[in-house]
C-alpha cells in the first residue's frame, strides 16, 4: 500500500523509484557493471580489513584508518547499491516510507564518516611527515580511539539532521522518486508541506562538515608541502609525495562529487546529472584498497 488516508489529505507510506533508465538493454548493461563494481568493493575492501588486522606489522594509526576507511566504503555502497540493482531487474520498485528514512539516514551516516576518516588521513600524513618524533604521541591508541569517537558521533548528528527533516515533511500527492535511492533532494520535491527548513538544514549540516574536513586536509597538505619542499633528498621527495598521492585522489574525487550534490544550488545541474554524479560517487569510488599500498 502507497498511500494512507489522514483527514483530507492522503499521506504516502511507500514510494517508488523511477532509476536510471528505462531501456531494457542499457538496464541490462548497467546491472552487469554495477553488480561487478559492487563486488569488487566488498571483496577488495574486505581483504584490506582482514589483512590489516591479520598482520601485526600493520597495526599502526594510519592503517586503523585505513580499516575503518574500507569499513565505510562497504556500508557506503551497501546502503544504496543493492537497491539499485533490484531497480534494474523489476518493472517497479517500491521501498517504505520507514525503508527510505532507514536508507536516508544510513547515507548520511557512511558519507560523514567517509569525510571525517579522510581528513584524519591528512593528520595523519602531517604528523608523520611534519613530526615524526612526536607520531606516536600525538596518534597513541587513546587519542585514535577518542578521534574515531567524535566522528562517529558527528556522523551520527549528521544522519539525524536527515533523517529528523524527512521526518517533518508530509507527503500526500505523487510518490515516484526520480532517482535510484532515497536522496533528500528528489524527495523534497515530493513534499505538500512547508520545505522552507527542512531543505536548508540538511544543506547547512553537510556544508559545515565539509568546510572543516577540508580546512583539516587544505592546512595539512599545506604544511606537508613546505616539509617537502624544505627537504634536501630527492629520494626523501619522492617518498613523501607518494605516500600522499592516492590520499588525495581519493578527497578530490569524494568531495568534488559530495560538494556537487550537496552543497551546489540545484538549479546549476538537472536531475540526470545529479543521477549519474551520484552512481560515480555512491558505487564507483569506493573500490579502494589501495591505499594500503600508497601508505606502505
Amino acid at each position: 500500500m502507497d498511500s494512507l488516508v489522514d483527514g483530507n489529505h492522503t499521506a504516502v507510506t511507500g514510494f517508488i523509484f523511477l532509476g536510471l533508465t528505462e531501456d531494457p538493454t542499457l538496464r541490462v548493461v548497467l546491472f552487469t557493471v554495477i553488480l561487478c563494481i559492487y563486488l569488487v568493493t566488498i571483496c577488495g575492501n574486505l581483504s584490506t580489513i582482514i589483512l590489516i588486522r591479520i598482520s601485526s606489522q600493520l597495526h599502526r594509526p594510519m592503517y586503523f584508518f585505513l580499516s575503518h576507511l574500507a569499513l565505510t566504503d562497504i556500508g557506503y555502497s551497501s546502503s544504496v547499491t543493492p537497491s539499485m540493482l533490484v531497480n534494474f531487474l523489476v518493472e517497479t520498485n517500491t521501498i517504505s516510507y520507514l525503508g527510505c528514512a532507514m536508507q536516508l539516514g544510513s547515507d548520511a551516516f557512511f558519507g560523514t564518516v567517509e569525510c571525517c576518516l579522510l581528513a584524519a588521513m591528512a593528520y595523519d600524513r602531517f604528523v608523520a611527515i611534519c613530526n615524526p618524533l612526536l607520531y606516536s604521541t600525538k596518534l597513541s591508541t587513546q587519542a585514535c580511539d577518542q578521534l574515531f569517537s567524535v566522528v562517529y558521533v558527528g556522523a551520527f548528528l549528521n544522519a539525524s539532521s536527515f533523517t529528523i527533516s524527512f521526518f517533518s515533511l508530509f507527503f500526500c500527492g505523487p510518490n515516484r522518486v526520480n532517482h535510484f535511492f532515497c536522496d533528500f533532494a528528489p524527495l523534497v520535491e515530493l513534499s505538500c508541506s512547508d520545505v522552507s527548513i527542512p531543505a536548508v538544514v540538511p544543506s547547512y549540516s553537510v556544508g559545515f562538515i565539509i568546510a572543516v574536513t577540508v580546512i583539516v586536509i587544505a592546512v595539512s597538505y599545506v604544511y606537508i608541502l613546505i616539509t617537502i619542499l624544505k627537504m634536501r633528498s630527492t629520494e626523501g621527495r619522492h617518498k613523501a609525495f607518494s605516500t600522499c598521492t592516492c590520499h588525495l585522489t581519493a578527497v578530490t574525487l569524494y568531495y568534488g562529487t559530495t560538494t556537487f550534490i550537496y552543497v551546489m544550488p540545484k538549479s546549476t545541474y538537472s536531475t540526470d546529472q545529479n543521477k549519474v554524479v551520484s552512481v560515480f560517487y555512491m558505487v564507483v569510488i569506493h573500490v579502494e584498497p589501495s591505499h594500503l599500498q600508497s601508505q606502505e
